[in-house]
């Protein structure tokens, strides 16, 4: 019988791959915003297209850092105090980010829009970056001693693998935020995302070669389980090039799958590639954080257990059904609440 704390690492991993899946295509259309929308009613089209499901999305967020906190509270303490700045950074993006939906047409000035597209593109390329930055960095090592302190600072993180994987997290997301709105607009904008999707996507399969090559010698997550880890990154890389020939082909919608695809294999790769371990100690291998001496006592984790297959299900059918709701097409002629 799998172990409690496995299990509440593998439903981490899912959290994560339900964010990235959701919140990847939110992150890309608000970094699309400007260079898509050529005028404010186009603009305001594709916000439209996120503005009933974007916060919803950002719920597989908190919810991951919550079960990390609950599960694994010493790997929630040392990641949140040595990545401090990092998170504060985010966090920040994403307030602004919220703050720019609501805000940005309750006033008709064109400078007054302006400035929250600007907000919203900010708040959507940051969090992007700095996710791809996290993780590459979680997979690689920082510098964690026996007492699992993290003892680096910001530019610890800036290494050159860490900002690949930026760069890789904002190219994949532009993908997917192309490839959602090529299904969710019509006229000039979703010419513009279909023509986005062709552009972006050779761009993103070359980051992902590099991040490959280097990511092979500069983290062990492509070896350290035997063959399982590399069968799921070679389906990474097949799905994203499937995705390039599909959206070639105009087949959005199976291209928009095969994208999700991609990211869920490509999570899944790093955390096959991380266990047992949460967080590599780059000082010494022994001080890494594990599922074992960074989580919770055996009694928390059963009655997390027994809320999460509770509530769990209410909250991804209460999630479906608002994407089956506001599934149609958004134009430049609807009625535009954003």
């Amino acid at each position: 019988m799998i172990e409690l704390n496995a299990l509440w690492f593998l439903l981490i991993a899912v959290l994560f791959i339900g964010f990235f899946i959701l919140e990847g295509f939110d992150y890309g259309v608000g970094m699309l915003l400007p260079f898509l929308g050529k005028t404010d009613r186009e603009r305001r089209q594709i916000i439209n297209t996120i503005g009933p499901v974007w916060d919803g999305n950002e719920v597989w967020m908190i919810t991951a850092g919550g079960a990390m906190f609950a599960a694994f509270p010493h790997w929630y303490a040392t990641l949140f105090s040595g990545f401090y700045l990092a998170l504060v950074l985010m966090l920040l993006a994403l307030i602004l980010r919220g703050v720019a939906f609501e805000f940005r047409s309750k006033q008709p000035g064109k400078r007054w829009r302006q400035w929250w597209d600007r907000a919203i593109f900010l708040g959507s390329f940051l969090p992007a970056l700095l996710w791809g930055v996290a993780l590459a960095n979680i997979v690689r090592g920082v510098p964690i001693d026996e007492n699992m302190i993290y003892t680096g600072d910001l530019l610890t993180l800036l290494n050159p693998l860490g900002l690949l994987a930026g760069a890789v997290a904002v190219a994949a997301f532009v993908v997917h935020g192309a490839i959602f709105l090529a299904l969710k607009t019509d006229g000039a904008v979703r010419e513009r995302a279909e023509a986005m999707t062709k552009k972006a996507g050779p761009v993103l399969t070359v980051l992902v070669a590099l991040l490959v090559v280097l990511g092979y010698f500069e983290t062990d997550v492509l070896t350290t389980q035997g063959v399982v880890p590399p069968i799921t990154a070679i389906g990474s890389g097949a799905a994203l090039l499937a995705t390039g020939w599909l959206v070639n082909d105009k087949r959005f919608g199976w291209g928009f799958f095969t994208m999700c695809l991609h990211i869920a294999l490509t999570v899944i790769t790093v955390f096959r590639g991380l266990f047992p371990r949460v967080m590599v100690s780059s000082l010494n291998p022994d001080w890494s954080l594990t599922i074992y001496n960074a989580s919770s006592s055996e009694y928390t984790l059963q009655v997390m257990t027994v809320v999460a297959l509770t509530l769990v299900p209410i909250v991804l059918i209460y999630q479906g059904w608002t994407y089956w709701v506001f599934r149609k097409r958004i134009s430049t002629k609807s009625k535009l609440e954003y």
